[in-house]
């Protein structure tokens, strides 16, 4: 069940994007006067198709991926009967190259317009609700083994990113962040102030940082209800006393004092707490079921801000361009071999991981904006067979005054589906890989 769960969601995401995505091509192209012959949401062969006048709509049955087929155009259906005779008026060719640009990128725009409305709505309707860094910095944060490589240690406070003062304790696993090249966290140890860099790297385990923070606040072992007649209501404990120490070892964390009563079971310990800023100790009976205490698992105060639909739109414009810078690093660094291709180059099976195994709307929806931002940056991309190929090629053209010839525009168009299939499998076997 929870597989079908996940499938769906993913097949749903991919519906929405790629339909998106197709539909900015066929609008813009219908819109300058030119034929566009089918419109399909997937690759064949086909489930479902109609014919609604010039142009036949369709459903494939391989979800990954899109076409629109406009008349005149040399594209991946690498049609190019059209070539033997001369431009007529409703083909792609005939129209200026400012229309032929529009229609060649209207994809890539519906795209980002999809995503800029879905993160509006979210905000507008979810607003937005975080752990301050002040109430982190209470208790300090605890490392995982990541963070620790880092240079993180137990009780460490964060002060600053980059050197600047920052409000919302997520901003630490900010993609734009982790991407950058020279970052660096200030935190205070000990009454010192101190500098520790991000590796160049980090973003590959960005997969593993979602899960499983690098750093997260540590949790304090705040004691919220003591059962009644167990050891602990026995030992003296009372409802708000905050355990620091058992069997002589620090319990800081609540994933501390879990690991060491674990280890304590059917024995005697000695237990140090705090009560009204005094500390005190007490003896007590570790039985299978524990101590015989519920801890509060959130002693920290979360904020939540709540938007106008009018606020929310700066919001929306703001948290779609941080996703396409991040896009656009992640890819530089690709390019120039500071990220390593096989450690960070997901497929579809990787993307719909993403989806979990239960439906949540808020995550649904943030993660098809997410997508669809990512397909608009990749589709932006100077390759050919991609839309920022033939954006490319329109460009030359208005630049220079001379088309390329068909003969390139085949063989490039030929070299760019080669291109986006060897990744596509190389991205599929990573996925694959990761699994196994």
């Amino acid at each position: 069940m929870a597989f079908l769960i996940k499938t769906v969601q993913f097949l749903a995401a991919l519906f929405i994007m790629v339909g998106m995505h197709e539909l900015g091509h066929l609008l813009f192209a219908k819109l300058f006067k030119m034929r566009v012959n089918s419109y399909m949401i997937g690759f064949p062969p086909k489930i479902f198709k109609i014919k609604w006048g010039e142009t036949e709509y369709s459903l494939g049955s391989i979800p990954l991926g899109g076409a629109v087929q406009i008349a005149g155009m040399v594209d991946e259906s690498l049609d190019t009967n059209h070539l033997q005779h001369s431009p007529q008026p409703w083909e792609f060719r005939s129209k200026p190259a400012w229309q032929r640009l529009i229609a060649i990128l209207g994809g890539i725009i519906f795209n980002l317009i999809s995503a800029i409305f879905i993160w509006i709505g979210l905000t507008y309707m979810m607003g937005y609700n975080y752990l301050p860094k002040d109430e982190v910095n209470k208790y300090g944060i605890i490392p995982s083994a990541i963070g620790s490589q880092m240079g993180f240690k137990i009780g460490d406070q964060i002060i600053q990113i980059n050197g600047k003062d920052f409000e919302d304790f997520n901003d630490i696993l900010s993609p734009n962040l982790l991407l950058r090249s020279k970052s660096y966290y200030t935190i205070e140890r000990a009454g010192k102030l101190l500098e520790l860099p991000i590796p160049e790297k980090l973003i590959e385990d960005f997969a593993d940082l979602k899960k499983d923070m690098f750093i997260r606040p540590i949790y304090p072992c705040f004691i919220q209800e003591v059962a009644p007649g167990s050891n602990a209501a026995q030992a003296g404990l009372m409802d708000g006393d905050q355990i620091i120490e058992v069997a002589g070892q620090s319990t800081l964390d609540i994933g501390e004092l879990r690991k060491i009563v674990k280890a304590s079971i059917d024995t005697t310990v000695k237990v140090a707490y705090l009560r009204d800023g005094r500390q005190m100790s007490t003896a007590i009976q570790v039985s299978q079921q524990g101590l015989g205490i519920q801890l509060d698992a959130s002693p920290y105060r979360y904020k939540n801000l709540n938007y106008s639909f009018i606020a929310s739109i700066p919001i929306g414009l703001g948290k779609t361009w941080d996703l396409m810078q991040a896009q656009f690093l992640a890819i530089w660094k690709l390019i120039t071999g500071k990220l390593n291709l096989k450690n960070s180059l997901s497929g579809p099976i990787g993307i719909a991981q993403s989806f979990g195994n239960e439906f949540i709307g808020y995550r649904f929806w943030m993660l098809v904006a997410s997508l669809s931002i990512a397909i608009a940056v990749i589709n932006l991309l100077p390759i050919p067979a991609l839309d920022g190929g033939h954006a490319l090629c329109i460009l030359y053209e208005a630049i220079s005054g001379r088309k390329p010839s068909d003969r390139f525009l085949k063989t490039t168009q030929k070299l760019g589906m080669i291109l986006i299939l060897l990744l596509t499998f190389y991205a599929l076997s990573n996925d694959i890989r990761k699994l196994l």
